[in-house]
């Protein structure tokens, strides 16, 4: 079956830009011109990626973002005319999984997508035995890609769950930011990319929000990040 996307931009020219390339590929493809109709678009439709515009009336993809991640782990793209790092930076703290800047190439966007379907698939089809890991209270279910303490859910996007299980699965070896990017973007990492810090302190943020003063991963400074227990 043939994995369906959302492209939600509230340019008409770009949506239907985006539509032809990824059908091209064989994606089913759903579009939405702004934030809110997205929204009720993912209340109907089971979808397996939403290419995302961060600049749009009504409600911008960072809050779109947000929202999706209240509820929904499923990769997030997103596209914006801005190219600063901040930008960047927002993006992902807000629950992205990739960005790209316009104008961008379609083709690009076609591997990013292919990308982040295919990491997405492999982790969902893992051996299940191997899959959970206990930390304390804390529990890493690879195969359903759910993070939890206790009973309670903790919303992860899919790069900061792929970053915590690294760790998790490898408890006591340190890795250096540039070991996890390359396994879990797998792309080469360059010496000013800042994005697994950016990634790492929002998974911070998150665990020690529901494991008060745990600090699960720890930092082992001039080399890189662990988790020890």
């Amino acid at each position: 079956m043939a994995s369906k996307i959302l492209v939600v931009d509230d340019e008409k020219e770009i949506r239907n830009l985006i539509e032809i390339y990824l059908k091209n590929e064989g994606y089913t493809v759903i579009k939405a011109s702004n934030g809110e109709e997205a929204l009720e678009i993912l209340k109907k439709e089971e979808v397996q990626l939403i290419v995302l515009d961060i600049m749009m009336p009504k409600m911008d993809g960072m809050e779109v973002c947000r929202r999706v991640r209240e509820h929904l782990n499923i990769p997030i793209l997103m596209l914006s005319a801005k190219s600063e790092d901040m930008d960047k930076i927002a993006g992902i703290m807000t629950g992205a999984d990739d960005y790209l800047t316009k104008p961008f190439n379609p083709l690009e966007l076609s591997v990013r997508v292919k990308a982040l379907l295919r990491r997405a698939y492999y982790f969902n089809n893992m051996n299940k035995e191997e899959d959970i890991i206990n930390i304390e209270t804390l529990t890493i279910d690879k195969n359903n890609r759910t993070v939890k303490v206790g009973n309670t859910e903790i919303p992860f996007t899919a790069r900061e769950f792929d970053i915590l299980y690294l760790l998790g699965s490898n408890r006591g070896r340190v890795y250096s930011s540039e070991e996890i990017f390359t396994k879990v973007w797998k792309e080469d990492y360059f010496g000013s990319n800042n994005t697994v810090m950016v990634h790492m302190s929002r998974i911070r943020e998150k665990l020690e929000k529901y494991i008060e003063g745990n600090k699960i991963i720890q930092t082992v400074w001039g080399v890189g990040y662990k988790i020890e227990k």
